[in-house]
């Protein structure tokens, strides 16, 4: 049972987790991979000990996965009859703000849930999941790829549909009770899109998403209330100087060459009580579908285009920093583009579009030996302590090259990549790295999924799993030192080095985060 001080303190101590955005940039501290991986077959001994190459001094150690879970009567994970590969897709998980426990949700294509794994215990188990119906087109009381899990300012959980199902996102109210008492709400006031990427300002009042689409656009929901999710006002971003057709895909026709950087402006899609504005209902459920040529698709992407929302490329995941000069910032993966967006937030109603990286124009390891590997496919984010973005891509490069995970290498804080440094690759077969997230009480650790790899579908398959890391060991770049200074190919100038810093983080956050969830 959940102890009364932390009943009454959680909303409190997760607010103040999330406010926690460091500025963004710091140098290199590790030296880069110059290749990405070959895969081996299903349950190779790679797959089961070590599925990623990494930089010397970089600990894995497997946390749960899902033969784990079927061998144990006592652990449960969501395997669904009849979607083969698509089985159990592990996806983006969720830390709690005290680093006990991990929520993991499933993307399946129906019959889609979360489970909750225990750290200090190694147990996972369902606590919700849909009844199957989807498998029908009955998603009454079913629910579809769920793609993203994340916690609230509240201490509640977010899982939003992605690529099936209608397009909802549905809130846990109570994710540390027992699994038999967990009580949820569908959020009628969150527009209905391919969802994937979420992230809260700073102070909690502002939810920002994406909808996952070769037409996608970015969204933000100003709540009427801070902790009320189910009253406030949407917005999709317009560029200024867009000038291209909001409703085709982003590489369609004008659009190929239009200017989707630069000056941008929050556009309403609702008023302040979230009654639509827009001829489209934003919040109607539906497939993720074209709206030119389906009318019952869902209605976000068809309240955007009204308003001229700019269209990219398969927006995928999102993290929120803050740049050199105070202002937040978004980071996006844009999927089918190859690139990464960094929205600085000027304003309520103002913004500037940039590109963060890309595999165009941003330089690899730079000061370091080359690699021969391509950012293919970027779809994950993930944040350290000390404000730097990790770029986790889609699926393996090809059949016998494994996917890779990119330090975006940004020291001046301004949201522009200096380079795009080599951190791992994956070796597991048919497998994409996702979910990578920090430790918010141990900076220096963080977690990676391995999804849907082909062992999933063979006899005693070691399945979808979760790997943990840790900084702590890593070997530093070798440099030249001149006194007290570093050459700049190297961490950092002065007497100190990146894992101190996150040492000092970790500390800082063990004596916030000293208590017991139950």
């Amino acid at each position: 049972m959940i102890r009364t001080r932390l009943a009454k303190g959680v909303a409190a101590a997760v607010a103040a987790a999330l406010g926690q955005t460091a500025v963004a940039g710091t140098d290199i501290y590790f030296n880069p991979l110059t290749q990405s991986s070959a895969v081996a077959t299903p349950n190779h001994v790679n797959e089961l000990s070590s599925p990623w190459q990494t930089p010397a001094g970089l600990s894995q150690e497997n946390l749960t996965s899902l033969r784990e879970a079927e061998a144990d009567m006592n652990q449960s994970l969501i395997r669904v009859p009849g979607a083969d590969t698509s089985a159990t897709m592990l996806d983006m998980s969720a830390f709690s703000p005290n680093g006990k426990w991990l929520f993991l949700p499933h993307e399946t294509p129906w019959g889609a849930g979360a489970s909750r794994y225990d750290l200090a215990n190694d147990r996972v188990e369902i606590i919700f999941q849909g009844d199957g119906g989807g498998l029908d087109e009955n998603w009454a009381n079913d629910y579809g790829a769920f793609d993203p899990a994340f916690f609230t300012p509240n201490g509640t959980l977010f899982l939003g549909e992605e690529w099936t199902a209608e397009g909802r996102i549905i809130e846990i109210l109570n994710p540390f009770a027992p699994a038999g008492q967990i009580q949820w709400r569908e959020l009628e006031s969150i527009a209905n899109v391919a969802h994937e990427g979420m992230q809260f300002s700073a102070d909690g009042r502002t939810f920002y998403f994406v909808d996952e689409w070769n037409s996608g656009s970015f969204y933000k929901f100003v709540t009427a209330k801070k902790g009320d999710y189910t009253k406030g006002q949407t917005f999709v971003l317009s560029v200024d100087a867009f000038g291209g057709d909001p409703a085709a895909n982003y590489n369609e026709g004008m659009n190929a060459t239009a200017t989707r950087t630069g000056l941008a402006t929050w556009v309403p899609i609702t008023d302040k009580n979230g009654k639509p504005l827009t001829q489209t209902d934003p919040f109607r459920n539906g497939p993720t579908e074209d709206p030119r040529e389906d009318p019952t698709a869902r209605g976000g992407r068809a309240a955007a285009d009204e308003v001229r929302g700019t269209p990219y490329g398969r927006p995928e995941d999102m993290e929120i920093g803050r740049l050199a000069n105070g202002r937040e910032v978004l980071y996006i993966a844009v999927t089918s583009e190859n690139a990464i967006y960094s929205i600085e937030l000027l304003s309520p109603t103002k913004a500037i579009v940039r590109v963060a990286a890309s595999e165009a124009n941003t330089p690899k390891n730079l000061g370091f030996p080359a690699t021969t590997g391509r950012l293919n496919s970027p779809d994950n984010l993930a944040q350290d302590a000390l404000g730097n973005i990790y770029v986790v891509e889609d699926a393996p490069n090809g059949q016998d090259v494994g996917g890779d995970i990119w330090f975006m290498r940004d020291t001046d804080g301004d949201g522009v990549a200096e380079s795009l440094d080599h951190f791992m690759s994956i070796q597991v077969d048919g497998a994409e790295a996702t979910g990578m997230i920090f430790n918010p009480v141990k900076p220096t650790q963080f977690v990676v999924t391995v999804m849907h790899p082909d062992s999933v579908t063979i006899p005693d398959g070691f399945g979808d799993a979760v790997w943990t890391f840790d900084l702590e060991n890593i070997a530093p770049p070798v440099c030249d030192r001149n006194g007290w200074r570093y050459t700049q190919t190297c961490t950092h100038a002065g007497d100190y080095r990146f894992i101190d810093m996150l040492k000092r983080a970790d500390r800082r956050d063990r004596k916030r985060w000293d208590w017991d969830w139950r």
